[in-house]
Parts: structure tokens; C-alpha cells; sequence
């Protein structure tokens, strides 16, 4: 494998869902064809951002993509360029030159909508023509549809939004999923005998509905537990108003305060609500455990 030249996939790819998935494969069939190394080139920012000057809420923080990407598809080398002002206004070829000069790419792989240079002006038809130009080999890859939608980021962070997990992980092809340290917090989960670890969702990403979720937990050592995850503002504990994540790992004992884990959310289970005593909060945690078990039984989801 020569180790410098490069298969590059472009794109923001965010929530890495299967019409990316398309895009991955076939940046690493090519790869794998002219052995050389599969990459991916995206931003650390939405480009609408600055573009259009309003906040996108994005499915998954860069390192969350990142973690997606060489999980799902094995691609190592993923580079982030920050979206700046001068990237924006920069004029499409000048893009693609700077992008050969410094990651000596071979072949481009990018997706029927990708847009690049200054107003997105870059378009796949000229990619296509100035890889031909520079003897370099292009793959544009057609829009991906699941029941006649057209799988999209836009679509998908709707149904976050909403709650609606599994038809999420139907165009995601995974779980959503949520990465960060575990934080301390109030120690009540122990002291009820259902012991919890929170975590945030970063500043900029998508905060699902407000409710009570089926979820896998995975720990750094590689092991999984069947969990119960509430997003919310725990009003039963605290007054903040403060969004957090709290989960509760079924038959799991020890300390995780500072380790790194993540979450996927699989099956919206509950709205949030708030009881009247700890005691009752207790007695629903164990109603939701027992949900959360019989879910992943019926659903046999490995």
C-alpha cells in the first residue's frame, strides 16, 4: 500500500447514516483497488453556520463522527478542516488544487448533492471534469432512498427530535448514539438503590425528546450493559431545568465517574415525569429495567 496517496471520501457526513454509508464503501473498495489509503475530508462545523449565519443542530459532535466512522467502516484517516470565512469564500478549484497539494489524493469519492467553493458554486459535474483534467479518478454516488424518502442528515435529525429511535436507526443503519465522560451528580440513583451515570449532550448536537429510553451502554473496556436512559431535566431531583443524561446500567455495580462511554439509544419508552418521593421514582426505574430487558429479548438485538 503506497501510505501516502489517498482515496478521499467529501462530505460533512453527519449522523454517518446510510446514504454515507454508500459513499464510505465504495471510497474503500477503491482504496482497496488501487492500494492506497481509504480517507475522509470533512468540516468541523456546519458550513451553514457561517454560510447562512444560523445554527444547525447537528446528530453528532466531529469526534462522535469520527468514533462512527472508523467503528462502522474501519476508515482511520479522517481529517477535519475548520469551515472558516476564508474556506468559504475560497473559489471551488482553488479548493480542489489546495486539497491535492496537501493530501496528494488519487481518486475523489463524493455524494449527488456535495457543494464546495465560494456561493457552492463546486458542483459534482465539475468535480467530475477537473479530476478528469488532473488524471484523477471520480465517483459521484446517487441519492440512497429507504421506503421512497430520500435518506438525508435534515430528515434524520427530525426524527431525533422527536423521539423515534428505531425508524432513526433504520436510516441511520445504527443507533444513535451519544459519547461523553461521565459527571458526577446528585448520588441519589445510589442511595435508591439504582445507581446512574450522567453525562451531556454537546453543546451544538441535536437533544432528543424529553422521555425515558431503551439503551445499550458501552464502557472502555468493550463490555455492553442493557440500560435505562432519561433525557431531561430530572424533575423529580433537582429544579435547574438543566438538560442532562442519566442512565441507569441493569445489574451493574462500580464507579465510572470520569471514564469515557457511550450510549445507543434504541426505543423511546416513556415521557418524563415527575414523582412525588424518591420512593416512587424507585419503583419506576425498576418498571422501565424491566421494559428496557424485555424489549432487547423480543427484539433478540445483539
Amino acid at each position: 500500500m503506497e501510505k501516502n496517496k489517498r482515496v478521499m471520501a467529501l462530505g460533512f457526513f453527519d449522523g454517518v447514516h446510510i446514504g454515507h454509508a454508500a459513499l464510505l464503501n465504495r471510497t474503500k473498495e477503491r482504496a482497496a483497488e488501487l492500494g492506497v489509503v481509504p480517507s475522509v475530508l470533512t468540516f468541523d462545523v456546519h458550513p451553514d453556520n457561517l454560510v447562512l449565519g444560523s445554527e444547525v443542530q447537528l446528530i453528532n459532535s466531529p469526534l462522535s463522527r469520527e468514533a462512527i466512522i472508523r467503528r462502522n467502516f474501519g476508515i482511520d484517516n479522517v481529517v477535519f478542516i475548520h469551515f472558516s470565512r476564508r474556506i468559504m469564500m475560497m473559489p471551488w478549484r482553488e479548493f480542489l488544487d489546495e486539497l491535492l497539494l496537501q493530501f496528494d489524493v488519487c481518486h475523489i469519492v463524493c455524494g449527488y448533492d456535495f457543494s464546495f467553493g465560494f456561493r457552492g458554486e463546486g458542483k459534482p459535474e465539475l468535480l467530475k471534469s477537473w479530476c478528469e483534467s488532473n488524471n484523477i479518478g471520480c465517483d459521484i454516488i446517487p441519492a440512497v432512498k429507504l421506503d421512497g424518502v430520500t435518506v438525508s442528515s435534515t430528515y434524520i435529525r427530525k426524527l431525533i427530535t422527536d423521539g423515534d429511535m428505531e425508524e432513526a436507526a433504520r436510516f441511520l443503519g445504527h443507533p444513535h448514539t451519544l459519547a461523553d465522560t461521565v459527571h458526577s451528580g446528585y448520588h441519589l440513583g445510589t442511595r435508591m438503590g439504582a445507581p446512574t451515570i450522567n453525562m451531556y449532550f454537546p453543546e451544538g448536537v441535536i437533544i432528543p425528546r424529553h422521555g425515558v429510553y431503551a439503551t445499550k451502554v458501552y464502557l472502555e473496556n468493550g463490555t455492553e450493559h442493557v440500560a435505562v436512559t432519561n433525557i431531561g431535566v430530572r424533575p423529580t431531583v433537582s429544579d435547574e431545568n438543566k438538560v442532562s443524561v442519566e442512565s441507569h446500567l441493569i445489574n451493574y455495580s462500580g464507579n465510572l465517574y470520569g471514564r469515557q462511554v457511550r450510549i445507543d439509544f434504541y426505543r423511546f419508552l416513556r415521557e418524563e415525569v415527575k414523582y412525588p418521593d424518591y420512593t416512587a421514582l424507585s419503583e419506576q426505574i425498576k418498571k422501565d429495567s424491566a421494559a428496557a430487558e424485555e424489549y432487547f429479548k423480543i427484539k433478540d438485538i445483539p
